[in-house]
C-alpha cells in the first residue's frame, strides 16, 4: 500500500507549493531591504521574525521540490531583484502596515492551501505556515495598538432584540428608502479601503523608482485606480455617517533610487490586483443591497482589465514564470511525429 508521504504531488499541492515559493522569495527581498531602513525596534523585531520564517519556508519548500524531483521555481533573488543599500523609500508606519496586511494575505492563502492539499507532510507544512501567519497578525496588531496606529472599524448601536427581514426593500439600493449598511457590508468596505489606501502608497513608490517608462505608466494607472476605489468605498460609508479609515499618502519619501527590480514590482502589482478581485467577489456575495453588488461588479471589471494589461507587460518582458500545468497532448504528438 502506497503511503501518503510517497504519493505523487497532486495539481492542487503543486499549485500551492509553487505559489508559496514564489511569494516567499519575494518576501525575503522586501524584508531584507526593510531591515536596512527600519528605525523602530519593535517593528524591526517583527520584520526579523518575518524574514527568518520566509527563509525557513524556502528551505523546506526546496527540499519538497527536490525530494519529488520537480524543478525549483526561480522566483526572486536578493542579487537580481533588490538593492538593499538604496535610500529609505518607506516610513516605519508604512512598513508596519505592510507587515499587518502581509500576515492577513498569508492567513487567507494558507487556509486555502490547508483545505486543498492531501499529503500528510504537505498538510503539516501549510498548517505550520497558517499558525505563523496568525501569530504575526496578533503581534502586528499589538504594535499598531501600542503606537496608536490601529484603525478600528466603526462601532454599531446595540439592537433591542433579534429582528428578521420583512420585505424585499432589504435588497433595494437605487430607489426609495435605502436601508443602512449591515455590519458585514461595513466590514468589507472598510477593509477594502485599507488595502487600497496601502496600494496607493505602494504604487507611488513604484512610480518613483521604476526604470521603464512602460512600468511607470502602469503604476501611475494603478495608483489612480486605487485612489478612485477608496473614494467610491468611502462615499458609500459616509452616506450612513460612518467614518472611513485614513490614508497613508505621506508614508513614502521622495527618493527616486530603484529599490526593487521592475520584474518584482510588476509581479507584486499584478498579484495584489488578483487578490483584490477575490476580495471584491467575496464582498459582493456578502452584500445583498443591489447597488453594492453593481458597484463591485463595475470595480472588478476595471481591475480585471488592469491585471490583464499587467500580465501582458510581464509576458512581453519575459518576467512571468509559468506555473505547473497539464501536459500539452498536441505538442507531445508533434514531438513523436
Amino acid at each position: 500500500m502506497e503511503t501518503t508521504h510517497n504519493a505523487k504531488l497532486t495539481a492542487a499541492e503543486l499549485s500551492q507549493l509553487w505559489s508559496a515559493y514564489i511569494n516567499d522569495t519575494l518576501i525575503t527581498c522586501e524584508a531584507t531591504y526593510y531591515l536596512q531602513i527600519i528605525e523602530d525596534p519593535q517593528i524591526r523585531e517583527l520584520m526579523s521574525l518575518t524574514l527568518q520564517e520566509a527563509e525557513g519556508h524556502i528551505k523546506k519548500l526546496t527540499a519538497i521540490f527536490n525530494d519529488n524531483q520537480y524543478p525549483l521555481p526561480k522566483g526572486f533573488t536578493k542579487e537580481e531583484d533588490v538593492n538593499v543599500n538604496a535610500p529609505r523609500l518607506f516610513s516605519d508606519v508604512y512598513i508596519l502596515n505592510w507587515l499587518s496586511q502581509f500576515a492577513k494575505l498569508g492567513l487567507n492563502a494558507y487556509s486555502v492551501s490547508v483545505e486543498v492539499v492531501t499529503r500528510e507532510d504537505i498538510q503539516s507544512y501549510f498548517s505550520e505556515c497558517l499558525s505563523q501567519s496568525n501569530e504575526l497578525i496578533r503581534k502586528s496588531n499589538e504594535v499598531l495598538l501600542s503606537k496608536g496606529l490601529y484603525m478600528r472599524p466603526p462601532s454599531l448601536p446595540t439592537p433591542d432584540g433579534i429582528d428578521f427581514v420583512k420585505s424585499q426593500e432589504f435588497l433595494a439600493g437605487w430607489f426609495g428608502d435605502v436601508r443602512p449598511l449591515t455590519s458585514l457590508e461595513i466590514t468589507n468596505l472598510y477593509t477594502n479601503i485599507q488595502r487600497n489606501a496601502l496600494g496607493i502608497v505602494t504604487m507611488q513608490a513604484f512610480v518613483q523608482t521604476a526604470k521603464s517608462k512602460e512600468t511607470v505608466r502602469y503604476f501611475k494607472r494603478g495608483k489612480q485606480i486605487a485612489g478612485k476605489h477608496v473614494e467610491v468605498f468611502s462615499s458609500t460609508m459616509q452616506k450612513d455617517d460612518l467614518p472611513a479609515p485614513m490614508t497613508w499618502d505621506a508614508e513614502v519619501t521622495d527618493s527616486t533610487s530603484q529599490v526593487f527590480s521592475d520584474k518584482l514590482m510588476m509581479y507584486k502589482g499584478t498579484f495584489l490586483t488578483g487578490i483584490s478581485l477575490g476580495y471584491y467577489g467575496a464582498s459582493m456575495a456578502a452584500s445583498p443591497r443591489r447597488d453594492l453588488g453593481a458597484m463591485y461588479v463595475r470595480l472588478m471589471a476595471e481591475i480585471g482589465k488592469y491585471a490583464e494589461d499587467g500580465a501582458n507587460i510581464m509576458i512581453k518582458n519575459g518576467w512571468m514564470e509559468e506555473p505547473p500545468r497539464a501536459a500539452d497532448r498536441d505538442e507531445l504528438a508533434k514531438k513523436k511525429g
